[in-house]
Parts: C-alpha cells; sequence; structure tokens
C-alpha cells in the first residue's frame, strides 16, 4: 500500500473526481477559517496498518490560539468503524497533549472520534487504524442467482432498440479540437443521457473510449470536461444518474433533489425488481453501449471512472459489460450492504432497515445483495485502481476494502489515513495519467 495524492469523488461532477494532500493527523480546522482552538488526532504510526489484536495508540492535541492548550477535558469514543463495540471515555490533557489507546480483535477499522465542549461551537476530530485489511471479506455471499438475475436483466435491456439521439452542442471556448455532443439512449424506464466528446477528425476505429458515471445526488453531466478529454484524445461520455436532461439550471436540479428525487437513494428497495439502482446500472450499460457503437472506438480500449456512487457504478458497469479494459473505482459507494450480517457498518447508502431487535429487514436484505460491489467485484478480473480514506464516514473503507478484496484480477489500492470524503483541486494530473498509461498499454498489444 503506498501513500500519496488522496483521490476522491467530488459529488457535483458525477464520476469527476478530484485530488488533495493534507497533514496526517486529522483536524477540526479547516486550515482557513479562523478559530480559538484547533484540536487534531492521529495515529501513532504513519500508514496507520496494524495487525489484530495489537495496540492502536491515538496522540490527540489541543491548541488554543497556536499555543498547548493546557489541562482541558476531551472525551473521546472509540468504535468499529462507526459501529459496536463503543467504548467512551474522557481524557485530561497535559500541555495540550494526551492519549487514547484501543485494539480490534478482527479485520476492520478502529476508529477514534474525539471532541472538546469548551470551544464555541463544540469540536471534534476523527482518526482510524486499518486492521489486517486484507483479511477483510464480503459479510455475505452472493445469491445462488445472482449471475441468472443480471443475465435475464441484460436480456431485457437488449430488446430494447437504442434510438440514440446525438445533438451537436458547442464545446467551451477554451476546447479548440473537441466536438461535443448530448445524447439520449432509450433504456428500460428513464433513457440514458449525458454529454460525448471526440476529437474533431478523428479516424474511424483509431481511440479508446471513456465513460465517467456520476457520484450522488442529482445534477448534470460535465460538458467541459469531455471536451477536455476529447482535445487529449479519446472519445469520452459522462452521464446523469437518472436519465434527466442535462446543462439545466442550478434550481432545476436543485428542485428535483429536494423533490421528485429526494428518495432515490433507497427507493423500491424492498424487491430486487423495483430497486432504484437498477434503472441506473441499465443507464451504465446503455452509455457503454454507446461508446462502443461510435464509429471511432478502437474496438479494443473501454474504461469505466467513478467515486463514491460512481465507484459502486463502475464496478456494476464493468462486471456487467465484460468488454470493460480498465476501472477506477474510488471510495466506493453501494458496496457490502449487507455489513451488519458480520457485525459491521453497511456501505452508503445504508439501504437495509435495522429493527428495533437489531435484526435487518429480510425483503430488503435479500433483494440489496443483488446489487452489492461485492458481488460484481467478484466477476472482474480485468485491472482496477481503487482509493479509500480511512476516516470517510460516507463511504466507508470497512465496505469499500470488502469490495476491493473480491477482485479477480490485477488491483492497486491507495490508501488515505487521515482523509475521509474529501475532494481537493489535482483531479486531471492523476487521472489523465492513470488513463493513459492504461491507453498505452493496450495500443502496444
Amino acid at each position: 500500500m503506498r501513500s500519496h495524492l488522496f483521490l476522491l469523488c467530488v459529488p457535483l461532477l458525477g464520476a469527476v473526481l478530484l485530488l488533495s494532500q493534507s497533514a496526517r493527523a486529522a483536524s477540526s480546522w479547516d486550515g482557513k477559517t479562523p478559530v480559538d482552538y484547533v484540536l487534531s488526532v492521529e495515529t501513532d504510526r504513519k500508514d496507520a496498518i496494524y495487525r489484530q489484536g495489537e495496540t492502536v495508540t491515538f496522540n490527540v492535541e489541543l491548541q488554543q490560539n497556536q499555543k498547548p492548550a493546557d489541562a482541558e477535558e476531551i472525551e473521546w469514543t472509540i468504535s468499529k468503524d462507526g459501529v459496536a463495540p463503543i467504548q467512551t471515555g474522557k481524557l485530561t490533557l497535559k500541555a495540550g497533549r494526551g492519549v487514547v489507546t484501543g485494539s480490534l480483535k478482527e479485520p476492520g477499522f478502529l476508529q477514534c472520534k474525539v471532541n472538546f465542549k469548551g470551544a464555541k461551537p463544540a469540536i471534534s476530530a476523527l482518526a482510524a487504524g486499518g486492521i489486517d485489511l486484507a483479511a477483510i471479506k464480503p459479510s455475505m455471499p452472493a445469491p445462488a442467482d445472482f449471475d441468472a438475475f443480471w443475465a435475464a436483466q441484460k436480456k431485457r435491456l437488449a430488446a430494447v432498440p437504442m434510438n440514440t439521439k446525438l445533438t451537436s452542442v458547442p464545446p467551451p471556448a477554451n476546447r479548440d479540437g473537441a466536438e461535443t455532443f448530448s445524447f439520449v439512449v432509450d433504456s428500460i424506464g428513464a433513457p440514458s443521457t449525458g454529454f460525448y466528446g471526440r476529437p474533431i477528425g478523428a479516424k474511424p476505429k483509431s481511440l479508446p473510449a471513456v465513460l465517467f458515471v456520476p457520484g450522488a445526488g442529482v445534477r448534470s453531466a460535465n460538458l467541459d470536461s469531455m471536451a477536455g478529454w476529447a482535445k487529449a484524445g479519446m472519445i469520452v461520455a459522462e452521464i446523469n444518474a437518472h436519465g434527466i436532461a442535462n446543462g439545466e439550471t442550478r434550481e432545476y436540479y436543485g428542485a428535483l433533489d429536494v423533490g421528485e428525487l429526494s428518495d432515490y437513494r433507497k427507493r423500491g428497495r424492498e424487491s430486487r425488481d423495483t430497486f432504484y439502482f437498477q434503472g441506473v446500472y441499465f443507464r451504465v450499460l446503455r452509455a457503454l453501449q454507446f461508446l462502443t457503437e461510435q464509429p471511432e472506438w478502437d474496438g479494443k480500449t473501454l474504461i469505466i471512472l467513478g467515486g463514491s456512487q460512481g465507484g459502486g457504478l463502475s464496478l456494476a458497469g464493468a462486471a456487467l459489460d465484460q468488454r470493460v479494459t480498465f476501472i477506477v473505482s474510488n471510495v466506493p459507494g453501494l458496496t457490502d450492504h449487507t455489513g451488519m450480517v458480520a457485525g459491521r457498518i453497511a456501505g452508503w447508502p445504508k439501504a437495509i432497515p435495522v429493527g428495533a431487535d437489531g435484526k435487518p429487514d429480510a425483503k430488503v436484505l435479500e433483494a440489496m445483495r443483488y446489487y452489492d460491489g461485492v458481488n460484481f467485484a467478484a466477476r472482474i478480473k480485468i485491472p482496477v485502481h481503487m482509493e479509500v480514506g480511512f476516516i470517510d464516514i460516507i463511504c466507508p473503507p470497512t465496505a469499500s476494502y470488502a469490495a476491493y478484496n473480491n477482485l479477480g484480477g490485477k488491483k492497486e489500492m491507495i490508501t488515505w489515513p487521515d482523509r475521509g470524503h474529501d475532494i481537493g483541486p489535482q483531479i486531471w494530473n492523476d487521472m489523465r495519467k492513470l488513463v493513459l498509461a492504461h491507453t498505452a498499454e493496450m495500443h502496444a498489444k
């Protein structure tokens, strides 16, 4: 495992992934807003990697006006990536410092949250240690008819004509050399809709194809990024998750987000036949089909990239369309939905309700197994690049590792002990390096 720039998903540009770098300590301070107190906590090991039963030491520090805050009391909570067993306590700092320790006797993440109520408002910080990460397994096996179910769904989808509609859209002003389009492709339910870009004058069968799949939320696909990737020598598409119009106003998407699509993350979860994400997976497959039908496609290089929700969609898309040759799936959602069965945290969107008796809803549990990234991962034999933040409370790293460890091909995991579900400014350089390296490798074959 290696730690460097942290690659994460963005909620605003679908699968557009941004990069960030920070100090190792997880701090209450954003580095910008003036504050009196700064609270931080970090593990005693730089890589934050431990073995089962080893003591994990969390070093806590509190400063007031950039000086150690002496004799202040902080509260701490240690958990298994946010779930039981949970321990709590209080710690009086000496010269602004203190230590909290814990251990975990199973693979997973030991998480420490510290709070200081003396600040107004109260502040908190988070750190986590990874425990025997290669041993984190899926919480449940795939259903016996998982492959048969998805083969039947793909057959249903194939029976629906594409009826592709491609409409020219002027590229952004700084994107000379690219031509861009909006596209609509019929599917089951809502269509697959997005933006598409290609280099002007591209020759038939000459270019790799790239599909960006969206993070969570309700938004447009991004026209500018499509033009930029096309200018770099690829045919490229980005979809929104919902089959809605692209390029509309912020108010348009905001109204859908709080209205018609406000519950989409869990809509229809009672049955494998009605879960909202079945339609989203269909839209991903239609977008892949759209790209491979373009005359410029080289016929062999097909890349899918996404983060968060898009990370889960990239795993599903690649598993269901075996023409895909490379995947970027960062901080993936839609993985290990059934974590509670193994006494672990479930992956985003935590779709399975748990009753007062502590038992998961049986119908939803069964349905979610057909939409679990850990099961799609087991069917993937191509190269996968994945990154996780150890303190990601949206797409928990435990669930990401359950999927990663189930992958069957060449894979690379980048770990970020001090990061959560964050974003930063360096997306294009690192992303382009990954894509260009793969396309060069494919071209050499």
